[in-house]
């Protein structure tokens, strides 16, 4: 049974436990809710399949501020907590405050890779391989020749899924055209499906048939109205393909859910340091299911699958956003 903890409205009651060093893993979510369907919800899931399996329970909580990062984790760690894992780069700043003032406390934090600190797991992804492939099925089962990419929060990291995306697209078909928008430039770009709907209206009217959403709950917006309006749209992070069956061309898996149901599972004994999940590590991929394998067709996986291959083996070189600090194919 998962142990629900609201810090913020429940601070009294988590202060009597401050002393009881208690060896319970705790979740703290990225801004956009737990149930975004997306990267939160991935973490969740993860943290439950480990509940479900173990009987242990983990404190959580849902965020509703900038302000309240450091404050959660601090009082997770003075509560005994440990692991103490949390979600998204928001997390770094706060993270380098207070993690040397809990030696003591093992931290996970999912996509940063940067820190400096001895006792911070530091779990990130190649998105960039991931969007690859999903821009290559993209551009195969497009009629029209254009395609969109609708991401959240302007930031690098979602650069980086927009120029994977771009080099697949191009590489199945050089002479595709690429709509990319973001947004916005706040944390309330991870949760506006309405304006994730309004960008997803404008790229159709541009000539856009598949659409591809890199924006958190933002991007529910975006693939209802990809099939409200007839066209695919592509999912991300978790599996998205069921929300609308037969109208999500696959899902961009980048498997945040793993990775917390491993932290969990390790416990105190958590490895520390920077680890960064590709293609090779089965870290990202693409989703084929019941609700999608009749969009896929034998040749489109053929040709995807050949390309994840060439990209593990090093034969295709995805150029990263964060290398380059600029994007081939691809301007937002």
């Amino acid at each position: 049974m998962t142990l629900m903890k609201s810090l913020m409205g429940a601070a009294a009651g988590l202060a009597l436990t401050a002393g009881a060093a208690l060896a319970e893993p705790a979740l703290i979510f990225d801004l956009g809710g737990k149930f975004d369907k997306s990267f939160n919800e991935a973490a969740f899931n993860g943290a439950q399949r480990w509940a479900d399996e173990t009987g242990g329970s983990f404190r959580e909580i849902e965020m509703q501020s900038e302000a309240q990062r450091e404050q959660a984790l601090r009082r997770f760690a003075e509560a005994g907590a440990n692991p103490v894992i949390t979600m998204g780069f928001g997390m770094a700043d706060p993270l380098s405050s207070v993690a040397p003032d809990y030696p003591d406390t093992k931290f996970v934090v999912i996509d940063v890779t940067w820190l400096d600190a001895a006792n911070i797991r530091q779990v990130g992804f190649a998105e960039h391989e991931g969007s690859y492939l999903v821009g290559m099925l993209a551009a195969m089962a497009s009629k029209t020749g254009t395609v969109g990419f609708i991401g959240g929060m302007d930031v690098p990291l979602i650069r980086h899924f927009g120029c994977g995306f771009a080099q697949g697209v191009k590489a199945a078909n050089p002479d595709a055209t690429i709509i990319a928008n973001m947004t916005g430039t706040t944390p309330a770009a991870w949760n506006d499906p309405v304006k994730g709907s309004e960008l997803t209206k404008a790229q159709i009217s541009q000539g856009a048939d598949v659409i591809y959403a890199a924006a958190g709950g933002t991007g529910v917006g975006v693939l209802q109205t990809a099939a409200d309006e007839g066209i695919l749209s592509i999912g991300v992070d978790s599996n998205q393909n069921h929300l609308h069956p037969g109208k999500v061309l696959t899902s961009m898996l980048k498997r945040v859910d793993v990775a917390v149901y491993d932290a969990m599972k390790a416990g105190t004994d958590v490895e520390t340091g920077v680890f960064v999940l590709g293609l090779a590590e089965d870290g990202v991929g693409y989703a084929v299911d019941e609700n999608n394998e009749a969009l896929l067709t034998d040749e489109m996986k053929a040709a995807v699958d050949a390309a994840r291959q060439s990209i593990i083996d090093g034969d295709t070189k995805v150029v990263s956003y964060y290398e380059n600090d600029s994007c081939p194919d691809l301007s937002f």
